[in-house]
């Protein structure tokens, strides 16, 4: 599949409009309500729905996000349709039943068996457009397909491991299969329903999306790492269409639109059939969007064009979420992904604007508690990343075993953190063309994340985070493997109420080992300082403790 550079710019936009909406003081969200207040005007929820009765609950402790985050509680609503007919309205053509995502019922597998087909249809005719004059290997137009080569496709099933840019197969496949993915979540599908879905779009589109052999490692990482991807996107997109109320306003669904293009086309399609919000069930949250500069403080070993590119000062936006923080009393991890971590930074480079985009979540697993003053979760974790520094680039769809969790250090001090364990398929490559070194390596790649916060209270926190990948040779390429590190440190300080300022500092290291090219360590430190907003004052600590424990 080959991914249109347009799409990272729409990605930086996603971080923008979703850093303006989450900031926007509580009364722009429009949501206001008392407990078991009915609406305003039942006639105009009665006209919308004609021919039925519903009975509908809202609780709200502060309709004002900003106060939700910070008080690590928020509003949530339920709406509950059932299908009695008025008198007088017998005769009327009963409506399918509304999605209700905690039974199922409405929920379609029909709609997304009919979306992903004509995605890849318009794609491919995108493609056709746009890479007229691309071709494969053996001189064929390389998205000129039709029901002759579909065929080919499908009876040949010729595998291989493709080397389209780094770009386009570790960050553009995942997007694409974000985009099915979500088609199949937002018509009411389940992560494990949702994920069947994302990897058939990516076998079909393998068979009839292009005329050149159809690559394992698209097939690997469209589905799977898109499904960890579209989830994420989804559910994010989902808490901003909460927040806004029962009828959200405009700009929470453009801001949902932006976040989870899937999920709006669907609303729009179908209207009220898939207009129930996910039920998030109040997540403990925190997300911070950083604005700022980043340099080039040392390298060793690089090669000139990329030594004299990373010197120069760039601009930097970052925006990150960690969604259902361990601790906060009455939330569970019963379904993929009740726990995740997301992040994406972006640098003013247009050959390369995406830097990293990072995703670890809970796929199944369990509450746990030590003494008073620890709460954790642990179990098996599905995670993708894509790393992109100016020395090197990384990229691994991977599961793991590991815990998160958080300890009271002090009455006003924590800690948070992860631990993480496992194997993977991962790719590395050159951000350019050098020639005595390996440009491209697939392999099995175990790895190992350590992540951690320290939180002082509401003025500080200190983050710190190691990730270490083994790109193995074990896998289509057998002549030697490679190692990567990835530390991260980074001082955030809150100036004045949510408004925060930030030094941070990370190390990028790749070191080579290969049977016809000479051993090669390469590394590269970059220093940062950004402006932060802060979701939450107290930088995400969760609180369980009674008060005369504290």
């Amino acid at each position: 599949m080959r991914y249109s550079p347009g799409s990272a710019p729409v990605f930086l936009l996603v971080i923008m409009v979703l850093c303006v909406v989450l900031a926007a003081p509580g009364h722009v969200c429009g949501a206001t309500a008392t407990a078991t207040d009915p609406p305003a005007d039942t006639s105009a929820i009665g006209s919308d729905h004609a021919g039925e009765e519903f009975t509908w609950r809202v609780t709200s402790d502060d309709p004002s996000l900003s106060s939700w985050r910070n008080l690590r509680s928020r509003s949530g609503y339920t709406v509950a349709q059932n299908d009695m007919l008025p008198p007088g309205a017998k005769g009327a053509a009963p409506e399918r039943p509304a999605l209700d995502w905690e039974t199922g019922e409405g929920k379609s597998y029909v709609v997304p068996a009919l979306e992903i087909p004509a995605f890849i249809v318009l794609l491919n005719a995108f493609d056709r457009i746009a890479l007229h004059d691309k071709k494969t290997d053996d001189g064929k137009r390389t998205y000129a397909t039709n029901p002759s080569t579909f065929w080919h496709q499908l009876t040949h099933q010729d595998w291989t491991f493709d080397q389209d840019t780094f770009k386009v197969n570790q960050f553009g496949h995942p997007y694409e299969g974000a985009t099915m993915y979500g088609l199949a979540r937002s018509s009411g599908l389940n992560f494990w329903q949702s994920l069947v879905y994302s990897n058939a779009g990516s076998f079909l589109w393998e068979m009839a999306g292009e005329n050149s052999r159809p690559s394992t490692n698209d097939l690997i990482t469209t589905g799977n790492a898109g499904a960890l991807l579209g989830e994420a996107l989804f559910r994010m997109a989902d808490l901003v269409l909460e927040e806004g109320g029962v009828n959200p306003p405009i700009g929470h669904r453009l801001a949902a639109a932006a976040i989870s293009p899937p999920t709006a086309v669907n609303r729009l399609l179908f209207g009220k059939r898939f207009d129930t919000v996910f039920p998030n069930h109040s997540p403990a949250t925190l997300w911070l969007c950083r604005a700022g500069f980043s340099l080039d403080v040392h390298s060793k070993n690089l090669t000139a064009p990329v030594k004299e590119s990373s010197q120069d000062s760039i601009g930097i936006v970052e925006f990150s979420m960690a969604y259902g923080l361990p601790g906060k009393p009455g939330y569970s991890y019963h379904r993929p992904l009740d726990y995740f971590n997301f992040e994406i930074s972006t640098r003013a480079r247009q050959h390369n604007l995406v830097d990293t985009l990072t995703i670890r979540g809970l796929l199944k697993g369990e509450r746990y508690e030590i003494g008073r003053d620890y709460r954790g979760i642990w179990g098996l974790y599905g995670s993708y990343d894509y790393i992109s520094p100016y020395v090197f680039r990384v990229s691994s769809t991977a599961l793991s075993l590991g815990t998160t969790a958080q300890y009271w250090i002090s009455p006003g001090g924590a800690a948070q953190g992860s631990l993480l364990g496992g194997v993977g398929f991962g790719a590395t490559g050159l951000e350019s063309d050098v020639r005595e070194e390996r440009g491209y390596h697939y392999g099995v790649t175990p790895q190992v994340l350590l992540a951690m916060n320290f939180l002082f209270g509401d003025r500080a926190m200190v983050d710190l985070s190691g990730r270490w990948y083994y790109v193995s040779s074990v896998g289509p390429d057998h002549d030697g493997s490679e190692s990567v590190f990835r530390g991260h440190s980074a001082l955030t300080i809150r100036i004045h109420g949510n408004h925060a300022l930030g030094l941070q500092y990370s190390e990028s290291i790749r070191d080579t080992n290969y049977a016809n090219i000479l051993t090669k360590y390469r590394s590269e430190g970059t220093l940062s300082l950004v402006y932060t907003f802060v979701s939450d004052r107290a930088f995400g600590a969760v609180e369980w403790r009674d008060p005369a424990d504290r």
